[in-house]
């Protein structure tokens, strides 16, 4: 079975920042990585015009589109999916997991948490798996930021848990 983490946060505190650092960090150290985006609400990815809009304009109810390069696919579905679900029906040629939000979800967490804006933290540790929490800081510009060194540090946090996931 796959490992899944949770990359989770208050709105606009930078997960999706994060996992463009991390990702890299974990493919360097040889892992397969996945991710799952959850979007509570809705999302529409094909272009107006498009032939797969088209389809699906047309009324498919699954509309999936292949190139030597990739695969994307849009399926009607009638409830959102459990994260497991997701991993069963859809993912098995990765490593690990990385999904940006599901926090009410059972999974690991890594929190990222940014003080400056939200004050409290999202997750409760008594109730939530959390693995660690990143903190996100401003620079002047009020970029985000995330220290090279934490970045490592999260990468070797992820990679424990994965092999402890393994075993």
């Amino acid at each position: 079975m796959i490992p899944i983490i949770s990359i989770v946060g208050k709105s606009d505190s930078g997960k999706t920042n994060f996992l463009e650092v991390i990702i890299p960090k974990l493919k360097e150290k040889g892992l397969r990585v996945g991710t799952i985006k959850h979007d509570v609400h809705g999302f529409d990815i094909d272009k107006p015009g498009k032939d797969t809009w088209r389809h699906k304009q047309a009324g498919a109810d699954l509309v999936l589109i292949s190139s030597p390069y990739k695969i994307s696919l849009i399926k009607d579905v009638d409830k959102d999916s459990e994260l497991d679900e997701l991993r069963e029906k859809y993912i098995d040629d990765v490593d690990l997991i990385l999904t940006e939000g599901y926090k009410s979800g059972d999974k690991a967490k890594i929190e990222i948490f940014r003080p400056a804006k939200h004050g409290e933290k999202l997750c409760d540790p008594k109730v939530d798996d959390i693995l660690t929490t990143v903190i996100n800081e401003e620079k002047d510009d009020s970029e985000e930021y995330f220290s090279e060194s934490e970045v490592e540090r999260v990468a070797e946090v992820i990679i424990d848990y994965y092999n402890n996931f393994k075993k």
